[in-house]
């Protein structure tokens, strides 16, 4: 599961998620692990958080247009989604965000140690949830950035040599489809290779962008997934 599990190499990581319903959901996977484990991999688990009250803002109310981000979650104890990193070789991009805390990515970042280097990029969108509809890498030096979610000037230095992908308007998502996913859901690409990308059929904008960067995408019919909250990333 993407959210669930960070996958760092030979390593899996059990991430110490924020959101009580999700408390036992590394359980449906000890199969998989166990066999990962006997195969040679590092099986590790953050620790378990205890979700108390004090670890959320109780009283959260979003901030207004132009304010400084806030969240849902406290420093109470380290928390973080899976979904709220992505690697590129040895460096990390990553975001606080409603399930994601500053303690959580101190916790990974003095886990990994000085093998991998963790990037933080600052989110716009009020409603910041896992990364994949932020900030996409596509290939090497080449990542997609969504325009209304982050500052294409403030990126993290490591970004400065690389060409930056400003993400077309997506075409609108209907209702039905979108409950709670972003507009942004078709940012959300899988990249097979260096070349072939995995895009919802029904975002020409995306599509279009992605062949005139030199890429060459597959389209596949994905909208019908988007009510259990993802998209490509999500379902892999």
């Amino acid at each position: 599961s993407r959210d669930v599990f960070l996958v760092i190499g030979n390593e899996i990581i059990e991430a110490p998620m924020a959101d009580r319903n999700r408390y036992f959901e590394t359980w449906a996977y000890r199969k998989l692990l166990k066999e990962y484990f006997q195969a040679g991999v590092k099986w590790t688990a953050a620790p378990k958080p205890q979700l108390l009250d004090a670890q959320y803002n109780l009283n959260f109310q979003f901030p207004q247009t132009g304010k400084p981000s806030r969240f849902v979650v406290t420093e109470f104890e380290p928390t973080f989604d899976a979904a709220d990193f992505v690697r590129c070789g040895r460096d990390i991009f990553g975001q606080k965000s409603h399930v994601t805390n500053s303690l959580g990515i101190e916790w990974l970042q003095r886990h990994l140690e000085d093998e991998y280097r963790i990037h933080i990029i600052e989110s716009h969108c009020p409603e910041a949830l896992h990364i994949d509809t932020t900030l996409m890498p596509l290939a090497p030096g080449k990542i997609l950035v969504n325009p209304e979610f982050v500052d294409v000037n403030k990126l993290p230095k490591i970004l400065k040599s690389w060409d930056i992908l400003v993400a077309p308007y997506p075409n609108h998502i209907p209702q039905n489809q979108l409950r709670l996913v972003s507009e942004w859901a078709g940012l959300n690409v899988l990249m097979l290779d260096e070349e072939r990308v995995i895009v919802e059929k029904n975002q020409e904008p995306m599509i279009k962008a992605l062949k005139d960067w030199g890429f060459k995408p597959i389209v596949c019919s994905f909208e019908s997934y988007y009510p259990f909250l993802g998209s490509f990333h999500c379902a892999t």
